[in-house]
């Protein structure tokens, strides 16, 4: 399925909003400007996309505003517009997730070159977020006691001390498991670990 992330744009200098969507809308991907970081919050409804972000702003900064995407929305990557003397702060916005800073006055063609590197890490973060949904409706699917077979078998337990932990026997075993591969579309106990990390967010 193809997607096209969103480029959000938040800034206070009108005439800098501007020049960026002027620049951006080379890339022919839907946009978005805003003029604070409390105008982002409230107008953003948790689009897959890339955010360039100026350091400095009246009200909440964008470090500020960095920092609270951290907590809901960690899949959207930002780049940060920064002054040489807001390099220091940039360094700690990537430390709290920043995909990525430029300086200003930047060039435009390097940073479009950026914001296509991070619009490709959007695209990458929107399909592993695809692949743990479609994970975890699959292990909606699975009994409670599947679920017992399938942790177990995770951890990398063989049958017959699934059995014993489980109190069952080694037949029932084998029917959970067989049933449970086929309700995860899983051909091998490979696929069965990858899906089940995937789905707990067990692995990145």
């Amino acid at each position: 399925m193809n997607f096209e992330p969103t480029l959000f744009v938040v800034d206070d200098d009108e005439a800098m909003r501007r020049s960026l969507k002027w620049l951006l809308e080379t890339l022919r991907l839907p946009l978005q400007t805003f003029g604070s970081a409390e105008a982002f919050l409230e107008g953003y409804r948790g689009e897959p996309g890339v955010l360039i972000l100026d350091v400095r702003m009246p009200g909440m900064s964008g470090l500020e505003l960095l920092e609270r995407l951290a907590e809901s929305h960690p899949s959207l990557p930002a780049i940060l517009l920064t002054a040489h003397g807001d390099v220091p702060m940039a360094v700690r916005a990537m430390r709290v997730g920043a995909f990525d800073f430029v300086q200003k006055p930047y060039n435009g063609q390097a940073l479009l070159e950026r914001v296509q590197a991070a619009t490709g890490e959007a695209r990458r973060r929107h399909q592993r977020q695809d692949e743990r949904d479609s994970a975890a409706a699959r292990l909606e699917s699975l009994t409670p006691r599947e679920c017992e077979v399938l942790e177990l078998v995770a951890a990398g337990e063989p049958n017959k001390r699934i059995a014993r932990e489980l109190g069952i026997s080694l037949r029932t075993v084998e029917v959970h498991r067989h049933n449970l591969m086929e309700k995860l579309d899983a051909h091998s106990v490979g696929d069965v670990i990858r899906l089940y990390l995937s789905a707990t967010n067990g692995t990145p």
